[in-house]
């Protein structure tokens, strides 16, 4: 049993619960591959072993009881480090927040201890979470472990590279413009998005955010299979009073023909050859699987959601975010905010009316497009991974890799759901496909997602490579 970490999250839960395997067994297995892989990736920048353990016991505890010890029964998770873990710094990149202890736990980390998950480590993540790339200053810099060279995503990066390397068997993290989607682009993994309200989130030991992130950002999973993503989901979204934003709305929606749209170049994004075969491909599994695939030329707008979504995201309190950035010092968190700096300012009253009033018009727009279509498939970035850091390269690279990402910058201002799906590699780059539905069914993107996956994926958990 000393490959436990190589399981399925699945069938490790299951293994556990039929006292097959201990949960301390697991435990160990986990904390074994993590000293083993995480030195050569940066990917967990904090952990305990001794609590690691004790949680360990405790489910074998409950199971020795006969109590149910949940759908994740003993199988080691990783938590991102901008949420709140009572006894854990939220540092959240920053070394401004580096002794910033939480008190409580955050929703979504309750709700993973609720469910019997073990709670392996903390995974790093750029400064502010700003960034598609994953350095900071406190915590240094996090590696792809398919190509070192590659970014491993962000804003995630460390959760990516985590379960893809087998530190876990299910990583969290959090999404406003990608930061769960292009990590397990970059890394070769799957990775949701879901609905804004579907799992419940908040850190009680920081200040409540602005109205643009609350309606934008989400806590989702990463995982190495679409099934992983299926439990990881259904744990992650039970009841927290804490959230304002949760809705308690089923996790299956009323069964849709399964009709889906693919669009290539979605609202003019320039995609290369590599990723428009990806996503073409994507779409012939899907009709090898019983569906019905419609190419189209367009899309509901993304490219004026992106505008508003970034406004919102950046632009609120643009000031204040620059002066922070100034003392943490921190070079990618500064380029992100004086590079976007022209198009979130001014963020004023007629701004911000203007940006909620076309959220609502927008939002119908595209609610009545998942009315025909049970999903779209888009490409998830219009490159293949980016090399590590080009956003720092000069101010060319950086607008190449803002327009690159308009399909993930877009979803999170309808607070839609989008679930990337590795399918393949491109020598060593990994390439997926972006399925987009329409709110709260995230059932539909992981049916199609699985139907998707059975194509085929890239090998994992992998050993990290140079």
């Amino acid at each position: 049993m000393q490959d436990l970490w190589r399981l399925s999250a699945a069938d490790l839960a299951t293994l556990v619960k039929t006292k097959k395997v201990s949960a301390r067994e697991a435990a160990k297995a986990g904390l074994a591959r993590l000293d083993a892989v995480n030195p050569q990736l940066n990917a967990v920048i904090d952990h305990r072993p001794e609590d690691v353990l004790k949680q360990a016991d405790a489910v074998d505890a409950a199971i020795s009881r006969g109590e149910d010890p949940g759908v994740l029964a003993g199988v080691p998770v990783t938590i991102k480090a901008n949420v709140d873990q009572e006894g854990f710094a939220t540092t959240n990149g920053l070394k401004l927040q580096r002794d910033l202890i939480a008190r409580e736990d955050n929703p979504v980390v309750a709700n993973f201890r609720k469910a019997g998950a073990i709670l392996l480590g903390r995974t790093n993540c750029p400064a502010f979470s700003y960034r598609w790339f994953t350095t900071n200053l406190v915590h240094g810099d996090t590696k792809n472990p398919r190509d070192a060279s590659l970014t491993p995503g962000g804003s995630s990066g460390g959760a990516g590279s985590a379960v893809a390397a087998g530190i876990g068997h299910i990583a969290h993290g959090t999404d406003i413009a990608g930061s769960i989607r292009y990590p397990a682009y970059a890394c070769g993994v799957h990775g949701l998005r879901p609905t804004l309200g579907r799992i419940p989130a908040f850190n009680p030991a920081l200040p409540e955010r602005p109205i643009g992130p609350q309606i934008m950002a989400v806590s989702g999973p990463l995982a190495r299979t679409v099934n992983d993503i299926r439990i990881s989901l259904a744990a992650m979204s039970a009841r927290d009073i804490r959230d304002p934003w949760y809705v308690p709305a089923p996790l299956e929606g009323p069964a849709r023909p399964k009709r889906a749209a693919l669009c290539l170049n979605p609202d003019g994004l320039a995609t290369t050859p590599e990723v428009k075969a990806a996503v073409t491909d994507a779409g012939k599994r899907l009709e090898r699987a019983g569906w019905t695939v419609d190419v189209i030329e367009n899309t509901p707008p993304m490219r004026e959601a992106v505008e508003w979504q970034i406004k919102l995201w950046l632009g609120d309190g643009y000031e204040a975010q620059l002066e922070m950035a100034e003392r943490e010092g921190d070079p990618g968190a500064l380029a992100c905010l004086r590079g976007n700096r022209s198009r979130v300012t001014p963020m004023d009253q007629a701004n911000y009316a203007k940006a909620l009033t076309r959220r609502a018009t927008l939002t119908r727009d595209w609610m009545l497009f998942f009315e025909k279509y049970a999903v779209l498939l888009t490409p998830v970035s219009g490159e293949l991974p980016f090399p590590d850091h080009l956003d720092r390269k000069d101010d060319e690279s950086f607008k190449r890799v803002w327009e690159a990402q308009l399909p993930q910058i877009a979803i999170p201002f309808m607070g839609l759901p989008g679930l990337v799906v590795s399918t393949g590699l491109v020598g060593k780059a990994p390439v997926g496909v972006h399925i987009v539905s329409g709110r709260y069914r995230e059932d539909l993107c992981l049916l199609a997602g699985e139907a998707i996956e059975a194509g085929g994926v890239p090998p994992s958990p992998i050993d990290p490579v140079g």
